[in-house]
């Protein structure tokens, strides 16, 4: 067969669980003789020379780069790996060049665009991979419901799950047939594997809400003389390198290739996921050296535990908000947890010599037999399988572009008004409405003002309305949003605006009082020069993907290196830097609301003078604020906050 993985992040290296996975499993159908290919990019988009100096420090020292493209062979795979430019071309290239029999994709693609791609290769089968019931589009692990992606993960001709408790859910939850078959394969063994070091750390990865670094930062306190360890990796935010910093016991160390660098070192493993973790490939890691593991009873983690010591309670996540975060997880409600059974096994395994000595055979026992049963031959079965039916072209693909087009422009004309302001119903008190920069979600600030109900706008192409077109002229967005929010123009309000989200709060305000509406009590607009700076204004022609590229990430707040970003965050910072681009100024009379300009002292793009020249659209009061920090100085201000309030 001729199989091509496609992966929504990088093959090789890999630190990720599920990506190193997905490169384990394509060399083993390599190893089977089966033609393989890989189409991957890099966690940041424009490093070439970073990636190819990771790749020489492994070995490959002569990689081919063609056009952002950089081209290479392992263990029997053939490998393409976008450095710059569209990944998604690149993929919908390789299917034509390729001729696959097998198109694998998985759940590192939320946005589902490069199983939208497999599908339309009429001679391919697509695979479907879960490895995460978050990233799937329904039931109670979902983060982003969407009853049309479920449809798209339907067309595939199989869906394998890497757990028995992912493949139960998927068919609970979607009615969608779904395989428990290994896919979570163990690298070749080339010589003995570590042991634990019984005076090493108590290590987790992946520190982060969804991990459960609550549970991991209170044994670091519970246990001040222990040394701890933690290494970041897709899901760490800086808040939680900045919460792992302030314990003087707990190392930060970089992510390595070779686990055993990593389980070498370590006396006990922490797994104290709050999600719903789909299986947990370092937990088996970690056993098969007979390092001892802490580990939630949650999601698949019991069967990868193989019923060895310990499994501890945990109040799971229940809910997720209807935004993401810095690294483009969803932002979790974390529930509070009870310390103490995680207290009680860690110090039983530290002050007990036998008792760890006990656990750690027992765990490398369970973990050997597993091994010795580990094999890709179940899921070669499912691949042979699919290939001998024949393919039912999926619904999606008898869609046109212009037609999806005109489907995305529907959606956003039958949404809801709930949609733009979904906290705006419930909301008590007076409502601060805010209003995101380019390609920004419901998530503005850092923390929540006290005495305000804040309303984010949720606009078309992002979040929960991912489906919906985006807007691409300030007029039209103006007059939808001016519909939208008039329900809750009940009471007193408040408008706050950053960056784009100032001018939209600036045009708003004054479509506002075209339409004799209540206008907001005060407007704050913040990171944004003052919109007569448009005045007179010839829009420039449209940036390159390199230019634009480079200027969001000089802006060092958009999450453009996350998993997840290229495919989720790109259209809609597109449409909306098309919308900025083209808005120009049309005088009017000043706002009679008071109103206040914030700033980053450190903001290169956004000078006081900038600032200042909102006095003009007043004829209220007016005050200038500026904060310690960048163009997004409000996710790292106290200060801010502060002010906030006291202006409200």
């Amino acid at each position: 067969m001729r199989i091509l993985l496609a992966q929504n992040s990088e093959y090789y290296p890999a630190h990720g669980g599920g990506d190193k996975s997905n490169r384990l499993l394509l060399e083993a159908l390599a190893g089977r003789g089966h033609a393989c290919r890989a189409v991957a990019r890099i966690s940041v988009f424009g490093e070439t020379e970073r990636y190819l100096c990771d790749l020489a420090a492994r070995g490959i020292s002569s990689p081919r780069v063609t056009g952002g493209v950089v081209s290479f062979e392992r263990a029997g795979v053939s490998v393409h790996v976008v450095t710059t430019g569209n990944f998604r071309a690149l993929f919908t290239a390789q299917i034509a060049e390729f001729h696959p029999d097998v198109i694998l994709t998985s759940t590192d693609d939320p946005a589902q665009l490069l199983l939208e791609a497999a599908l339309r290769a009429d001679a391919a089968r697509a695979i479907y991979l879960v490895r995460a019931t978050l990233a799937v589009p329904f039931g109670p692990d979902c983060a982003f419901p969407s009853e049309a992606k479920a449809e798209r993960i339907r067309s595939t001709d199989a869906v394998v799950c890497v757990s028995q408790y992912v493949a139960d859910y998927v068919q609970r939850w979607s009615g969608i047939p779904a395989a428990h078959v290994p896919i979570s394969l163990l690298e070749p063994q080339e010589g003995p594997l570590a042991t634990p070091d019984p005076a090493g750390f108590v290590t987790m990865v992946n520190p982060c809400a969804v991990k459960g670094i609550a549970i991991f930062l209170a044994l670091a306190d519970a246990f001040p003389a222990l040394p701890f360890a933690a290494v970041p990796t897709w899901g760490t935010t800086e808040k939680d390198r900045a919460d792992l910093a302030a314990r003087p016991n707990v190392a930060i160390l970089r992510p390595v290739d070779r686990i055993d660098d990593l389980l070498a070192r370590t006396r006990v493993l922490v797994v104290p996921s709050l999600w719903a973790e789909a299986r947990s490939r370092i937990v088996l890691e970690a056993l098969l050296r007979g390092v001892p593991v802490l580990a939630a009873n949650t999601g698949g983690i019991p069967e990868a535990m193989m019923g060895v010591p310990y499994l501890l309670p945990v109040q799971p996540i229940a809910h997720y908000q209807t935004m993401l975060d810095s690294q483009m997880v969803p932002i979790a409600e974390v529930p509070r947890q009870d310390i103490g059974p995680w207290v009680e096994a860690l110090q039983r395994l530290v002050s007990d010599g036998a008792h760890y000595r006990e656990i750690s055979a027992a765990s490398r026992a369970a973990a050997r037999n597993y091994q010795a049963q580990l094999s890709v031959e179940p899921f070669e079965r499912i691949l042979f399988t699919a290939t001998r039916h024949e393919r039912i072209p999926p619904k999606t693909s008898t869609l046109s572009d212009e037609k999806r087009k005109l489907l995305a422009l529907r959606l956003r004309r039958r949404a809801p008004r709930a949609a733009w302001f979904p906290d705006a119903e419930s909301a008590e008190g007076e409502r601060l409405f805010c209003f995101p920069h380019a390609g920004g979600g419901t998530r503005i600030f850092p923390g929540k003002p006290a005495g305000v109900a804040l309303c984010p706008a949720r606009l078309p192409g992002r979040e929960s309305r991912l489906a919906e077109a985006p807007f691409v002229r300030m007029s039209a967005l103006i007059d939808a949003l001016a519909g939208a929010i008039d329900p809750y123009l009940d009471r007193p309000f408040a408008f706050f605006g950053h960056s784009m989200g100032a001018a939209i709060a600036f045009e708003l305000a004054r479509e506002l009082r075209r339409r004799c509406r209540p206008l907001p009590r005060i407007l704050i607009a913040s990171a944004a020069r003052a919109p007569q700076y448009r005045r007179d204004y010839s829009p420039p022609p449209p940036p390159t993907d390199d230019e634009f590229l480079s200027e969001l990430r000089r802006l060092q707040g958009i999450p453009l290196d996350a998993p997840f970003a290229p495919s989720v965050l790109l259209p809609a910072l597109r449409a909306d830097a098309t919308l900025y681009r083209n808005y120009v100024y049309a005088e009017d009379a000043p706002l009679p609301c008071p109103l206040r300009a914030y700033g980053g002292l450190d903001d290169e793009r956004i000078t006081r003078e900038h600032l200042e020249a909102w006095g003009e659209q007043t004829t209220a009061h007016f005050a200038v604020r500026q904060f310690p920090g960048g163009h997004f100085y409000l996710r790292q201000s106290d200060a801010f906050l502060r002010a906030l309030e006291e202006d409200l």
